[in-house]
């Protein structure tokens, strides 16, 4: 029989995490270091099995660095020595840390290479409300400006950049920001710098965020940006409807990305695709492309399920989003752009939505202001083409849609089709307002504006849906295994 053993430090601790190969029944044998022998019975063992892109070799507690879990013990040196010192394994089959039941108060903390971090069903990671633990980093080079202040940003909870291989996940363990007292400075205007967001992964490649809870993040809840390779999967984030921006899924600027089977309930859009802001992200280029959202439960009253913009001046394309839910929810899809945005937002295709208790179900707005600074280029007209819905079934909507481009800009190559929509008691008199745009319907109830015409009721499967798979989508996932004792 065989046990990898995590590092003789590591096998000092009460906590001891070792893969195992084969029937456990051992002897720990002391050594050069005078550890005593002890037997370890089967009964001591927690076995823990879970999916990720990469398994690891080495493992480790937060308790191992001295971090306690008891809600009022400050940890953020003992998770950022425990990264530290598990980097070293990033070219020895990869290290991981968990974090067992408990309540561990931290500030922010950067990730590694290689590496998962695995938070236990009762484990909460509490974000500290000191601001001093949070230090203040410079605007995203697609943005050049904060989004709450001029200035630079608070650095995310969980930070990483130039990464590779990186897993956040757990069995459902808590991730809490206890966002009140940033909404508080947020709302009586008292930020210098903007909020921070719960993660945020930067310039990095192979990213997993899964089987997590989120709650009360102080603004975005995760933000990969400048990354490729990517799923976030079985998350559930909560916050309260009326608490500013707190977003759920951000892609911003991202290639080959997954987003399935996650439920969100939001003060702000539930998933936002983005790609930087005016000039600034027009001059960085960088899109956001090749995005899957799956399986997606939510529930927003003053924003979108799925928002595309507005920060889209990179460009966003070829996104597929199907079995969308959304429940008390301002809009179903919502594009955000205007002048000065330019950019691009093409080739979305979105199938299968069920939505209740509605403001809309489509969305297009082509006025939406909040520049990043007075530099902003009133020729940079975005391009909204290719826009594409089909299969939608809502209840008790205000309004079906209202589709608003540019005067001199419209967007076109709008396709909806197999639209059934039932207004509520108090919807308003006109059910669609349509302006600068272009596009055909079929099968669709009520019946839309003029500028969408109809093609007739046996076209509608007409608005295609892709069925070309993107590289994410084939990426086999591993069984991992690991045998804790306690």
């Amino acid at each position: 029989m065989h046990i990898i053993p995590l590092s003789s430090q590591m096998e000092k601790t009460s906590w001891l995490l070792v893969v195992v190969v084969g029937v456990v029944l051992i002897s720990l044998l002391g050594g050069a270091e005078g550890r005593k022998s002890r037997i370890l019975d089967e009964s001591s063992y927690y076995d823990l099995e879970y999916s990720a892109i990469s398994c690891r070799a080495h493992s480790a507690s937060i308790t191992d660095f001295g971090g306690v879990g008891d809600g009022k013990t400050l940890n953020t040196k003992a998770f950022q020595e425990a990264v530290n010192q598990l980097s070293q394994y990033a070219s020895d089959g990869g290290s991981q840390l968990i974090v067992p039941a408990g309540q561990w108060l931290t500030g922010s903390f950067n990730l590694t290479s290689h590496f998962t971090l695995f938070l236990h069903k009762d484990a909460v990671l509490l974000a500290s409300q000191d601001i001093n633990e949070w230090a203040v980093i410079d605007p995203l080079p697609s943005y050049g400006h904060g989004r709450d202040a001029a200035g630079g940003r608070y650095i995310s909870l969980l930070f990483g950049t130039n990464l590779t291989d990186i897993i956040i996940t757990g069995e459902n363990g808590t991730i809490d920001g206890q966002g009140e007292i940033w909404w508080q400075k947020f709302h009586s205007k008292k930020l210098k710098y903007t909020r921070p967001y719960l993660i945020e992964i930067m310039h990095s490649d192979n990213i997993q965020i899964s089987d997590l809870t989120l709650v009360n993040s102080p603004s975005w809840n995760i933000h990969p940006v400048y990354s490729s390779n990517i799923i976030v999967q079985g998350v559930t984030i909560l916050a309260p409807v009326k608490s500013p921006n707190t977003d759920g899924i951000n892609p911003d600027s991202c290639t080959n990305m997954k987003i399935e089977d996650n439920y969100i309930v939001s003060g702000d859009d539930c998933v936002a695709v983005k790609s930087g802001w005016d000039e600034y992200g027009i001059n960085y280029g960088m899109p956001t492309s090749q995005l899957i959202i799956r399986r997606l439960t939510c529930i927003s009253p003053y924003s979108a399920a799925i928002a595309l913009g507005s920060e889209m001046s990179g460009g966003i394309q070829d996104v597929r989003a199907e079995d969308i839910t959304a429940i008390n929810t301002e809009s179903g899809v919502r594009i955000k752009t205007g002048v000065g945005r330019g950019g691009f937002v093409k080739d979305v295709y979105v199938k299968g939505m069920t939505l209740h208790t509605m403001k809309w179900v489509f969305w297009m707005t082509g006025n939406y202001g909040q520049h990043a600074d007075t530099h902003w280029d009133p020729n940079a007209l975005p391009e909204i083409k290719g826009i594409n819905y089909r299969d939608v079934v809502a209840e008790n909507v205000s309004m079906a849609a209202r589709l608003e481009g540019i005067s001199g800009d419209p967007f076109t190559g709008i396709c909806i089709s197999n639209v059934t929509i039932s207004m509520a008691k108090k919807a308003k008199k006109y059910p669609w307002t349509c302006t600068d745009i272009e596009g055909i319907t079929s099968g669709v109830q009520p019946p839309p504006c003029q500028l969408l015409p109809d093609q007739g009721p046996e076209k509608t499967e007409m608005c295609s849906f892709p069925t070309e798979s993107f590289a994410i989508d084939n990426l086999e996932m591993q069984r991992c295994s690991y045998r804790l004792n306690y």
